[in-house]
């Protein structure tokens, strides 16, 4: 490397730490929007290169502006962690290293890393040790590993080879979720072929969760191979399913259950969330999310399956150019051959923040949902709609109005408190109505910054109410 390199990389440094530095002062909506910036960046495609340290001055310059301060204290837009120090640290170094993560042979440090952070995360959640972790892109590539693995296995024990002869011709696989399962689940139902819209719906109740007398009357009827799915922090109320009860249900008709732990997985590392975890481990698969929670950076989620040799004949990829030998090839349980080295911010972060510190970073967030729920909900026209159980908060404005003028008035409300930019939140459909979604998440947020985001809050909606 020569120096001009050098020194462009010492650069980059003092400008990433400059950014990140200035989180808490930002706006944490970006000040220009997508059209503006496909203006900036629209020009035909470059004839001639140009030094590499001018281009990072380049891009630096065309991407200012236009950047969502998700790193913040008071972003609250989705459920998506800050990416703490530690794990950001790692994944530069990831970067550095540039290890293609697929064999074991060829990168044994990052390989050696991810079994180890795997098996850390079994340890810290509780779940079985015997189960193998694919480390993936984030919780819908979590979801689709484990679906995937869950429908070959069903159909291997109804005698069918998924592997050699595909699904034409095979048995029918019943899917059975809640009516509210997130999103993600239906987009990897569609990828496996089993169909978004061919599922058995089960009725829930006003947060989210599958009733278990609608779950056992639908599965009742069902014969042959069954996969079930369960949401551990459902997107809008945080809610879980009941999911050992579940479980029980699904394995005494031969099925496989698989938990969708995007948000709450986490809550297993909490002692005082044990009420709702309860029954967790009982499941076949899971679904979880390192960008969230955990705070590493993006491109990080965890395919947990109890059953390894289903995950593994459901990922295999065999070529007579890849080395085999006894060891644990990372690729064998993900769908991606070429990736980066995801397991080394997991085990920076978990190393960083031990068991002790990962359960209080989860209650501490919890606690400030309620803070924010608690704040709102003192409004006399404001309605939290959830029971703010984990570190979600659904909020209503206009309660004391007809429907449909309160829906029009929260989505003025969103667009009005992302305008001012003090946080930044979300809106979504629940219930049949528009609600605004606050998701606690960020690393660095505090009770100051909660109560100066209720306030926020609280000020866009009297400005909109105000003008009606």
């Amino acid at each position: 490397m020569n120096s001009e390199h050098k020194a462009m990389l010492n650069a980059i440094v003092e400008r990433a730490v400059a950014f990140r530095a200035g989180a808490g002062a930002r706006p944490h909506r970006p000040d220009i929007g997508y059209r503006e910036m496909l203006k900036r960046f629209d020009r035909i495609a470059p004839q001639d290169g140009m030094p590499a340290d001018d281009v990072i001055d380049e891009l630096a310059a065309l991407v200012d502006g236009g950047l969502a301060n998700m790193t913040g204290p008071r972003f609250f837009g989705w459920v998506i962690g800050a990416s703490a120090p530690a794990g950001l640290a790692a994944d530069w170094l990831t970067s550095a290293w540039a290890q293609n993560t697929g064999n074991a042979l060829a990168t044994p440090a990052s390989s050696a890393c991810e079994e180890i952070a795997g098996r850390w995360i079994l340890e810290l959640l509780d779940l079985p040790r015997e189960s193998s972790v694919g480390f993936v892109t984030g919780g819908t590539m979590a979801n689709f590993t484990c679906l995937a693995a869950a429908r070959n296995e069903v159909l291997r024990r109804a005698g069918w080879d998924v592997e050699a002869d595909g699904l034409i011709g095979a048995p029918g696989v019943h899917v059975v979720v809640g009516e509210e399962a997130h999103s993600t689940v239906f987009s990897a139902l569609r990828y496996l072929g089993l169909g978004a819209k061919r599922v058995v719906s089960v009725a829930v109740d006003e947060q989210g969760r599958m009733r278990r007398g609608a779950f056992s009357a639908a599965i009742a009827k069902l014969d042959g191979p069954i996969i079930a799915i369960a949401q551990a922090g459902h997107i809008n109320s945080g809610a879980f399913d009941p999911i050992g009860e579940i479980a029980d249900l699904v394995h005494a008709k031969g099925g496989w259950l698989h938990v969708d732990g995007a948000i709450g997985l986490w809550a297993a590392a909490v002692p005082e969330f044990t009420h709702l975890t309860r029954g967790l481990n009982k499941a076949d698969s899971w679904g979880g999310d390192g960008h969230k929670w955990l705070q590493t950076p993006h491109d990080c989620g965890y395919a947990i399956v109890r059953h390894a040799e289903a995950h593994r004949r459901a990922m295999l990829i065999a070529a007579s150019y890849l080395p085999a030998g006894e060891e644990r090839h990372p690729a064998d349980y993900v769908p991606e051959l070429s990736r980066r080295a995801r397991g080394f911010a997991t085990w920076a972060m978990l190393r960083h923040l031990g068991r002790k510190g990962l359960a209080a970073m989860v209650s501490h967030h919890c606690a400030l949902a309620r803070r924010m729920g608690e704040r709102l909900a003192a409004a006399p026209d404001v309605e939290v709609m959830n029971d703010v159980v984990l570190n979600q908060v659904a909020v209503r404005v206009g309660s004391d109005l007809d429907s449909a003028t309160a829906d029009a008035l929260t989505v003025q409300t969103i667009a009005r408190i992302q305008e001012d930019g003090v946080c930044f939140v979300g809106g979504a459909l629940w219930r049949g109505r528009q609600i605004i979604r606050v998701s606690v998440i960020g690393e660095s947020t505090t009770e100051a910054d909660i109560d100066a985001s209720a306030d926020a809050i609280l000020k866009a909606w009297r400005s909109v109410r105000a003008e009606t």
